[in-house]
């Protein structure tokens, strides 16, 4: 029966994802550039020397990395934040809960596109507030590649913090209070709950959001490109989607950048099938 359940979800997931992770695959064993889009000369069968070009190359290494450290501080700042969110809704008033509620969707629906943006006037070198604000006028955010990665992250938190802190207090409004009130008579703290018995109860729920953050914020391609111009100056800034975008498109090299979205792919997977693991060893899987 479960199987019987999972077919319309595979009718649909499987065209829209199964097949183009199929083409992306294939085409990263050929050679394909701007002569054969335009059909002046066939593809050649390259096998898995694309990929074998792509780890020789020490520029692809350092991107991988800046790609996994920006990902988890993302991760780890997006939960962190959310998480806070998430409890202190449950401790405001009506009104102050309602206007945190609405300025969280906003920033949840604005577009990544006109976020960068508006990041950007803020921190603008010549005419932005905060520089006007803080008395830095002049000062330019993303010249330094540590500054300029965090004021990407702060706005890719700003982005993301409203699915977390919305799913997971949806998960605190479903605890039972008989539960809450019990570890209040018996003398633990506030911090006591949320350690020991909010966060095991919304274990399933984190994992979710987890495995979401992950995805999202692994695979950024629009806050940087936008806010950083392409990669920051001479690359300083490149994550892997950046990367891609640039061997597949600015050089005409698709299989290549073929490549390197599989390898994405396959390390995404590899990240959220060990976490489900971990949450199966615990019993909590979903």
């Amino acid at each position: 029966m479960p199987l019987w359940l999972l077919l319309p979800a595979l009718a649909v997931l499987i065209p829209l994802f199964a097949y183009p992770l199929y083409q992306l695959g294939l085409l990263s064993l050929f050679e394909y550039g701007q002569p054969q889009v335009s059909g002046g000369e066939p593809a050649v069968f390259l096998g898995t020397r694309n990929y074998g070009t792509l780890f020789s190359d020490e520029n692809f290494w350092t991107v991988l990395l800046q790609t996994v450290v920006f990902a988890f501080a993302c991760v780890v700042a997006t939960l962190a934040v959310g998480a806070f969110l998430a409890v202190l809704l449950t401790k405001i008033g009506r009104v102050p809960r309602f206007m945190l509620l609405l300025a969280a969707l906003c920033a949840w629906a604005a577009p990544a596109m006109t976020g960068s943006v508006v990041w950007m006037f803020l921190f603008d070198t010549n005419l932005g507030l905060v520089n006007e604000v803080l008395g830095t006028d002049g000062y330019n955010w993303l010249y330094d590649k540590h500054v300029g990665f965090a004021l990407v992250g702060a706005a890719v938190v700003w982005h993301s913090f409203p699915f977390v802190m919305i799913t997971l207090y949806a998960g605190i409004t479903a605890i039972p209070q008989s539960v809450l009130e019990a570890a209040s008579l018996d003398g633990a703290t506030a911090f006591t709950t949320f350690r020991r018995i909010i966060v095991p109860m919304l274990r399933p729920l984190i994992a979710i959001v987890v495995i979401q953050s992950v995805i999202w914020d692994f695979k950024v391609f629009t806050q940087i490109y936008v806010m950083t111009n392409g990669g920051g100056i001479a690359g300083q800034n490149l994550v892997l989607n950046v990367y891609a975008y640039q061997k597949a498109f600015a050089s005409s090299q698709y299989g290549l950048g073929s490549a390197i979205g599989v390898v994405m792919t396959v390390i995404l997977l590899g990240i959220t099938l060990l976490y489900l693991r971990a949450l199966r060893r615990t019993g909590e899987a979903l």
